[in-house]
């Protein structure tokens, strides 16, 4: 199974046009922060920084990391870390309306990076479809993209992420209303119908100090 969602992969990137590199490792160029906490107080310690050439997550006050940019049908390459204790972030491709959930998520498609479920989707005012749809969401009465619904899908498998402190590799694919997910070359999880194409990239400052030392974009 790993061997051949490895080779998938590998034909996936194959098959991409052009790349760009979104962090440039020197500073935050082409990206703007959302942090509902700075509202108030504009003086607050910004929870993205640079440091020794790594995009960082500091995880709080919590918010967003959002790229100037709209994409659309693209690979999206990202290696990341929590190189201290575990805990919970994610890239959001298809972002649009800022603060549509919790007055603080954008609507869009999280990719969770949370430590031990890398690869589950999170439904942020947008929605997906997968197989075996009910064992991996729930009852499909409690199904929903705002607050209060479920809004998890589970992942494929639990096993593909490195040990604590080690670098991870995330591939996502988005093309048309479908997404695929790698981690560390397994697939952890595919969907279609996804109800957006297009749309920002974002990375989530939520309570845990994540780093990256990657993120590239190809064209499809």
């Amino acid at each position: 199974m790993r061997t051949l969602s490895l080779i998938l992969l590998i034909a996936v990137l194959s098959s991409c046009k052009q790349s760009h590199e979104l962090f440039n490792g020197k500073d935050l160029s082409g990206w703007h922060m959302d942090v509902p906490a700075m509202d108030e107080n504009p003086d607050a310690p910004a929870p993205f920084i640079v440091r020794d050439g790594l995009l960082v997550s500091l995880g709080e006050p919590r918010g967003h990391l959002i790229s100037d940019a709209e994409y659309s049908d693209y690979t999206l390459e990202v290696e990341y870390r929590f190189a201290g204790e575990p805990g919970n972030c994610g890239v959001l491709v298809h972002a649009s309306t800022p603060r549509a959930l919790y007055s603080m998520f954008p609507q869009s498609l999280e990719v969770q990076m949370q430590h031990g479920d890398a690869g589950d989707f999170w439904c942020i005012v947008e929605d997906i479809t997968v197989p075996d749809m009910e064992s991996r969401r729930g009852p499909k009465e409690n199904w929903g993209i705002t607050e209060g619904k479920e809004r998890r899908i589970k992942n494929l498998t639990d096993d593909s992420e490195k040990p604590l402190g080690e670098w991870n590799q995330m591939t996502i694919k988005c093309q048309a209303d479908s997404i695929h997910v790698w981690v560390n070359g397994d697939l952890v999880n595919a969907g279609f119908n996804c109800t957006a194409q297009s749309g920002q990239l974002a990375v989530q400052a939520e309570g845990a100090e994540v780093e990256f030392r990657k993120i590239t974009l190809r064209k499809l």
